[in-house]
C-alpha cells in the first residue's frame, strides 16, 4: 500500500541523498548489506533483551534503508536482477531477525500468546514476499497487498512504542492485528495469480500437413 500512496513522495526526499552517495561512490549493494547487519545486530542486542525502543527504530532504519539502495542504484543506472535479489534475500535476513528476536524475548517473559503473534506475523511475512517472488518467477503480477514488508515494520514499530508507554495488550493487539493483514495480504496476492491464470489461452496453431 505505501508502495503506492507514499512511494513517490519519499522517494523525492531519498532519490537527492541516493544522488549524492552515487556521486561519493557508495555501492547500493553495500547501503544494502550494512543496513541488514543493523538491523540483525539491533534485533538480536536489543530486542531480545526487551529493549524495544531502540528496536522501534531500528526497524524505522530498516525501511529507511530498504528504500535508499533503490535511490543509490537509480542514480547510478545500475539497476539489475542481481540487486534485487540481494534486496530481497536481506530482506528476508531482516525480517526474521527482527521478529524472531522479538518472538523469543516473549516467550522469555512467559507471554506466549504474544510470542506465538510474534512468530506467526514471521511466517505470514515470509509467505507474502515468496508468494510474490513466486508468481514473478513465472512471468505472472503480484504488486498487490494491503500489507507489503514496509507496512508490516512499520505496524510492528507502532506495536513496540505501545508496549514502551505502557499500553495493556498493545503490543498483543498489534501483533494479532498484524497476522492478520498479513494474511489477508496472501490471499490478495493468491487470488490476483489465479485470475491471471483462469484467463485463457490461445490454442497452437496445428502443425502444417507435409
Amino acid at each position: 500500500m505505501l508502495n503506492v500512496l507514499a512511494r513517490a513522495r519519499i522517494s523525492r526526499v531519498l532519490d537527492p541523498i541516493g544522488a549524492a552517495l552515487a556521486r561519493a561512490g557508495v555501492s547500493p549493494d553495500v547501503v544494502t548489506v550494512l543496513g541488514t547487519i543493523g538491523v540483525v545486530t539491533g534485533s538480536l542486542v536489543f530486542v531480545a533483551r526487551g529493549y524495544l525502543l531502540i528496536g522501534a527504530l531500528v526497524v524505522t532504519v530498516s525501511v529507511l534503508t530498504d528504500m535508499l539502495d533503490g535511490a543509490i542504484a537509480r542514480a547510478r543506472g545500475t539497476s539489475s536482477k542481481w540487486g534485487a535479489f540481494l534486496d530481497s534475500t536481506m530482506d528476508r535476513i531482516a525480517d526474521g531477525a527482527a521478529f524472531g528476536s522479538l518472538a523469543f524475548w516473549l516467550a522469555t517473559e512467559g507471554r506466549r500468546s504474544e510470542a506465538a503473534a510474534a512468530l506467526c506475523c514471521l511466517i505470514a511475512g515470509v509467505i507474502v514476499s515468496y508468494a510474490k517472488a513466486r508468481a514473478e518467477g513465472l512471468g505472472l503480477r503480484c504488486d498487490v497487498g494491503i500489507a507489503e514488508r514496509s507496512e508490516r515494520l512499520i505496524i510492528a514499530g507502532f506495536g513496540a512504542l505501545l508496549e514502551v508507554v505502557g499500553v495493556p495488550h498493545g503490543l498483543e493487539v498489534v501483533l494479532w492485528l498484524l497476522t492478520a493483514l498479513a494474511v489477508f495480504t496472501i490471499w490478495q496476492r493468491v487470488h490476483t495469480v489465479w485470475l491471471q491464470t483462469r484467463e485463457p489461452v490461445a490454442d497452437p496453431a496445428p502443425p502444417a500437413r507435409s
